[in-house]
Order: C-alpha cells, then structure tokens, then sequence
C-alpha cells in the first residue's frame, strides 16, 4: 500500500508521516486507517487545528496493490477565546496564568502569536503551574486536563484547567549530612529556607545550586548536595536533608587551547584566571570565560573541565572559533550630528593574531571632516600594562564658527585585578577657531585664533560587565579628570563621573546609567567652547540636538555648559536571538549647566524606542527619541543613529 498526503499546507509529508503508524507496503486495513485518521486529527488539533478534516481515500492500483491518501482540510487555527482555572483559593487566577505560555486571543496576538492552542505547549503549562504551587509549599498539588471545547458557533476554543491545590507545607527541620569541612552553620547560611517558613522548591534548587558552587570555589569541584524531603502528612511539614558529597579537593591540570589558527596561544592564555597547578576555581573559570568572548576575537568560546577523579585533577579544554577581526568599510552614512557623510574605515582588532589593536579611519561630508589613526596594545611588552597611540585631525562647522583640530595622545594602562584598572594619559592638541560670524556672542569672539591644549588625564575604571558590547549584568563605573596647563595656552581642570548598571530579568535586561561632569578655568583663564560640556544627542539626551539641553548666548546659539548631570533608564528586549537583534524602550533625564545657573535644575527630559544589533563589524544602533518637553524653535523628536559600542 502506498501512502501520500493531499491538501496540507502547513505540514509537510515527512512531517505528518512520523504521526501515523501505516508505512508503505503495509496490507490493507479498516481498523487501521481509522485509528491513523484519529491519530492525524489529534496531531492538528494539538498544534491549534480543531476544524481541520481529514478523508481517507482508497484507490486501487493494480489486483495487488493499492494506495491510500489522506485529504486533508487543515481549516484556519481556532484561537482561544477564554481559560478556565477551576479549584484554586491559594492562588488566584492571575497568578496562575502568568505562568503559563499558553493565552486567551488578544489585541496584541497579530504580533505575538499568542491565543492559539498547542498541545506541546499546554503540557509545559501543567508543568509550570506545578512548579508554581510547589513554589508555595502544596506539595501535594494535582493539575488535571486540559478541558476543550469549541464554542457554539465554532469560532473559538474554552479551554479549562482543574487544580486540587491539598494542604501547604512548611519546614520543621533543615540538617546536613557528609560535610567534613564545613559546618552546618557556614551552609545553612546559604540555604534560604529556615525553620516555620513555607518550603519552596524554588529556593531549595537555589540553594543547592549556593551549596556546590560554595565548596566547588574552593577546590571541591565534583561536589554535590542532593535533598532528602520527608513529609509529615498530618502535621503539614518536611524536614529536609541534605546529603553532601565533598569529593576531595582538585587542582588544574593541563590546559589545552585547540581553534585558534590566528591568534596566539599566548592571547587566549592570558587571559586565564587559572594556572596549571592551581588549586580548582568555578568562579574564577566562569570569569576566564568572559574574558576571553569579551576579546570579541572569536564567534564561539568554550572551556570544558574535565576530571580525573582518581588523580584529583581537572584538565580544561578551551576551545575557540576565529571570526573575522579586521574589515573594510567605504561608502556613505548619516549621522545626526554631521547629517549625511561619507566615510572609510579600516580596522584590525588582532593585528597579527598578538591581540594588537590599529584602525585608519576618515569622514568627510556634511558638517565635518575627521581622520583618525589609532593603536592600542593591551599588553605593552608582555606586561599587563596597556598602551594606547592616537593621531588625529578634524575641522567641523558649528553655527556661528568653525573649528580645526590637530592632536596627538598618548596613554599607559594598568589592571590591578579582574575588575580594577587605572590610567593616565597625555593629549596635545592645536584647535583654531575662524570664521565667526560677526553678530556672534562675545563669548564665541573671546575664542577667536589657535590655542594649544596640552593635558593629562588620569583615570581610575571598574568594569564588571558580563559582556562588553552587549552587556547584561554587572556595571562599568569610571571617573576621569583632566589638567590642562602643562606648556599649552588652555588652563582647565575637568572631571567627569560615570556610572552604568545592567539587571538581567529573565530573557530582558534593565540599564541604568548615571554621569556627572564638572570643568573650570584655572588662573583667571576661561573653559573654552570645545572643552564644555554639549548635552542632546545619541550618548547624552536622545531626542535633543547637539547642545540643546545646556546654555545659550544671547543670539540662542548653544555654548555648552560647565557642569553636567545626566540619568538614563532602558528596558532592552532580545527580538531575535540567532543575530543578537534587540529592541530597547528608554527614558533619558539630564542638562548641562552655565557657571551661574543652579545644578540639578530645569532638567530635561524624553523617552522613545529604539533597536539594536550587534553585527559582524560591530554595534549599530538605530532609535527615535520624543521631546517630552519641547521648547521654542526645537523638533518634537529626533531620529538617532550610530556605528559602535553601545553606552
């Protein structure tokens, strides 16, 4: 007997063929074809498919072969029009169906695809109403059904939940057992569960998981706590046992590094915050691993221990994927501070597989020209110490002047530990102000001619982020300050407080970020325009130009601020994880101030959305900001645009 499919559009053969138990050459057999009918229909209507018809047709091909073919209407999906939950008091409704994955149609179901029934789906749903309750001690709980039934005019689906919720428990005792090294004291602290409170399965897993990542930080990196749960049925109450197995203390044994056709073995290395004899760290091979995928030199990165428990050794496999480090852009771009530009770009971010840095860029279009050469070396010599080159040139026309500028700069780094560094830097810059316009202010006219800044600064970093350009937890807080005066014609001092935090929520990631600037002539000696602060853009205030959240002159032309403060909150949402595609909701608040007005007051403030991907030659942000609070001659919103590192 041969077996086809006719009418199915959503489902392919081979898809539809894995649901039936009839296969080719098998004899003819009413029974048989009826029961795979049902088996058909279940398959639909357990992917949301409840009106879909199935006809089996029997053709006879020759006196000793025939073939069957299923007909097929698979209909539209029937969306749900209402869940039931039945049974619960503990628990409301509400809380019930946050749980669950399966929904009710709704306004929204266009974009999320949300409302259809899946079996699949609704079988994890029972398994998560489960965890739920013994989230909230019923142990006892029983989740029965599903329940459904189109309504009467078959337009839609109920479908119903039955909860027998029984009795809640609480902990009467928490003992341990097979600990040697510890004592019940040090890891009843890292359990939280206590005596009286209500047991959740939740805390108890959290607590295991506290548990082996406590002993396996020190050494004891086979060791496993697995709970004992005794209830007591008439009393309402567990004790819970914990049974430890220390497994001996292990050191590092050889690590192998296998992937990296380009970059040097002494590149990953280093990177290590495990030796070969040292005594076995999962906390200190967690963050090995996110220094390495933070070189951003390769597409993958994986460490994989592997014991020998009879020589209390742990060998660790690194395994590496290259991806491209260095490319070349030409071509056009926008952005919205020079409007439309043209640009090249040539970037090697591991010269020569050394983890050497080298990029020549230039720009040129619109309102500015800029050329760039810069080189960074992150370990100067073999040492953990950073240097960093940079020359550059840049001319750029602002309303009421332009601007010239030739530089130089040179900086020295040092990491004290995992999250710790410091640096000091020196920058020599020539800057000619020309063409003012002659009804400019007379702050602008002060500015007139070259000036030379010769400066240092020093700076001290603490960058715990997961991930550098596209972080999720952990923060970056770094404080900058500037002395300008060694030689040169400019007299300042200026500071600059930043701070960033990133909160993973499940799948999603709150941001909050925070700066504070401060900058003042020195020795009777004004700040000049170039060294204020310029509050509206992509990386201060989304949804203000250049400027315009800080001071004015009498002709309404910007002229920045000596002081700074800025907040900015974002809620990021992964929108297609296969090309780390994000989307991000955000509210900025901020202004810079002149040296007579009040810090903190009159502040700014605009919300918008945006997205943002992580591409192969880097960070590309796209978002609109909203003016909440629009002044005179200002646009009600702005389009924002950039190519590099997300702040």
């Amino acid at each position: 007997m041969k077996v086809g499919f006719q009418g199915n559009r959503e489902y392919d053969d081979d898809k539809l063929r894995e649901q039936i138990t009839i296969t080719s050459g098998a004899i003819e057999d009413a029974t048989l074809i009826r029961d795979n009918v049902l088996r058909l229909r279940a398959f639909y209507e357990g992917e949301g498919y409840w009106l879909a018809g199935i006809v089996p047709v029997v053709k006879k091909i020759t006196e000793n072969e025939v073939s069957l073919t299923f007909l097929i209407k698979e209909g539209e999906k029937v969306k749900i029009k209402e869940i039931r939950i039945e049974g619960n008091q503990a628990l409301s409704d509400r809380e019930i169906k946050k749980v669950m994955k399966t929904k009710s149609w709704g306004l929204l179901s266009f974009i999320t695809s949300a409302g259809y029934y899946k079996e699949s789906e609704m079988k994890a749903d029972i398994e998560r109403i489960r965890n739920l309750y013994y989230d909230n001690g019923y142990l006892n709980v029983v989740v029965s059904g599903p329940e459904t039934k189109l309504t009467p005019d078959r337009t839609g689906m109920i479908v119903s939940l039955r909860i027998s919720e029984g009795p809640q428990y609480r902990v009467s005792s928490v003992s341990f057992v097979g600990n040697k090294t510890y004592d019940e004291k040090t890891l009843k602290g890292l359990l939280p569960l206590r005596k009286g409170e209500v047991f959740s399965r939740k805390k108890l897993t959290e607590g295991i998981r506290k548990i082996t990542d406590f002993y396996s930080e020190k050494g004891y990196a086979l060791a496993s706590a697995e709970p004992d749960i005794v209830p007591d049925e008439k009393a309402h109450k567990v004790s819970i046992i914990m049974n430890i197995d220390e497994g001996g203390i292990f050191r590092v044994g050889r690590i192998e590094i296998s992937g990296n056709s380009r970059t040097k073995d002494k590149v990953i290395r280093r990177e290590m915050r495990l030796d070969e004899g040292d005594i076995f760290n999962s906390k200190l091979l967690r963050r090995s691993y996110e220094r390495i995928n933070n070189l951003n030199f390769f597409e993958t990165v994986e460490l994989v221990p592997k014991p020998e428990v009879e020589k209390k050794v742990i060998d660790i496999d690194i395994k590496v994927k290259e991806k491209a480090t260095g490319f070349l852009s030409i071509g056009g771009g926008y952005s919205t501070v020079d409007r439309l530009v043209a640009m090249i770009d040539l970037t090697q971010g591991n010269l020569f597989g050394t983890g050497r840095y080298i990029k020549l860029k230039g720009e040129f279009g619109g309102r500015s020209t800029f050329y760039e050469i810069s080189y960074k070396d992150p370990w100067f010599l073999d040492r953990p110490v950073s240097m960093t080159l940079s020359a550059y040139n840049t001319e750029r026309d602002y309303i009421g002047y332009n601007k010239k500028a030739t530089g130089a700069s040179v900086g020295f780094g040092k990491r004290f530990n995992d999250y710790w560094s410091s640096s000091l830097g020196y920058r020599y810059e020539q800057v000619t102000i020309f063409d003012v316009l002659e009804d400019a202010s007379n702050i602008i006219k002060e500015q007139i001619g070259t000036n030379i800044t010769s400066s240092i600064t020093p700076a001290v970093v603490r960058d715990s982020r997961d991930n550098y350009l596209d972080p999720s937890s952990g923060s970056r807080n770094s404080l900058f300050v500037t002395y300008s005066g060694l030689g040169g014609d400019n007299y300042f001092v200026k500071g600059l407080l930043d701070s960033k935090w990133f909160f993973p929520v499940g799948k999603t990631t709150v941001s909050l970020r925070g700066r504070v600037g401060y900058a003042s002539g020195l020795f009777d000696r004004k700040l000049p325009l170039y060294e204020r602060f310029y509050v509206g853009g992509m990386y201060t205030i989304r949804g203000l130009d250049f400027g315009e959240g800080g001071p004015r002159d009498e002709n309404g032309d910007v002229i920045g601020g000596t002081k700074e403060l800025l907040f900015n909150a974002e809620y990021i949402v992964p929108l297609l994880d296969e090309i780390r595609l994000k989307g991000v909701v955000f509210f900025d608040l901020g202004r810079a101030y002149g040296s007579s007005e009040t810090f903190g007051s009159d502040l700014r403030y605009t919300t918008g959305a945006g997205i943002r991907w992580v591409s192969p030659i880097g960070p590309i942000r796209i978002e609109y900001g909203y003016n909440i609070d629009r002044r005179d001659d200002e646009s009600s919103g702005r389009i924002e645009f950039a190519f590099g590192s997300f702040f």
